[in-house]
């Protein structure tokens, strides 16, 4: 019994057919611009009927300041280079790391930070698996608590002191770009800058604007530092969405 695939007459005629496409530039260039035109429009044309394409999460909200001004840190200093933010839907991934990454914990970053490659370990869930005194002793000397590391050490940090002077104008510019912060948001963004890193302060409006910030001396040290800013910022990194009781929405 023969089919199509089996008989030499037909697999021959395939084949030649298929030789002087390769032949001629032209034809050849004609076609994998039709192929790829096709393909291109399969996966694109249905995202012009979505109103977005990120599903809302329960939790999620705008960085605070001081996590703001950490992320910034966190971008400057190079970071993403080797810790990448994306957790993929693995399995291997997810028993390691957490649940996988989504979406909408990106929404707000400009730019992302899911990056494609690893030196160190992903940070999209390390809030809340190390302590303050671990983040700021592994930023100090990172050989001190993980021998293996070829992490750079980032105990400048500690001394460089913020005052938030630029913080209402950094966070003027991602609302500009699409981020909602409210006006209040705005107006308070150097009182809440200064307030979530000191013990003493009236935390009541920043957690109203802010929920679930985290709030406490992130560095032990008197002031606000680099230090604190970015400690702020990872150990806020995967907190914001309940994955005990998050369901992804199956129509997307």
């Amino acid at each position: 019994m023969t089919s199509e695939n089996t008989n030499p007459k037909k697999r021959r005629s395939f084949l030649e057919r298929h030789a002087a496409l390769e032949r001629n530039g032209t034809l050849l260039m004609v076609a994998s611009l039709l192929v790829v035109s096709v393909g291109g429009l399969v996966e694109i044309a249905p995202l012009f009927y979505l109103e977005n394409t990120i599903e809302d999460v329960e939790g999620m909200r705008p960085y605070s300041p001081l996590e703001l001004a950490g992320r910034d840190i966190y971008v400057r200093e190079g970071c993403y280079v080797c810790h990448s933010q994306m957790i993929r839907p693995m399995r291997d991934e997810v028993e390691r790391y957490g649940h996988y990454s989504l979406a909408a914990e990106s929404q707000y970053d400009h730019p992302h930070q899911w990056g494609s490659k690893r030196t160190g370990p992903d940070v999209a869930r390390v809030g809340g698996r190390y302590s303050d005194e671990w983040h700021v002793d592994h930023l100090n000397d990172p050989q001190s608590v993980v021998p293996e590391s070829v992490m750079p050490k980032y105990a400048f940090l500690n001394d460089v002191k913020l005052d938030g002077e630029h913080i209402q104008a950094l966070v003027e510019t991602h609302r500009f770009v699409g981020v909602p912060y409210t006006e209040e948001m705005v107006e308070a963004a150097q009182k809440d800058f200064l307030a979530q890193s000191d013990p003493d302060a009236d935390w009541d409006g920043l957690l109203d604007r802010y929920p679930g910030a985290q709030t406490r001396n992130f560095d032990g040290a008197e002031g606000v530092s680099e230090m604190d800013a970015l400690v702020a910022y990872l150990q806020m990194l995967g907190t914001l969405v309940d994955f005990s009781t998050f369901t992804p929405d199956a129509s997307r």
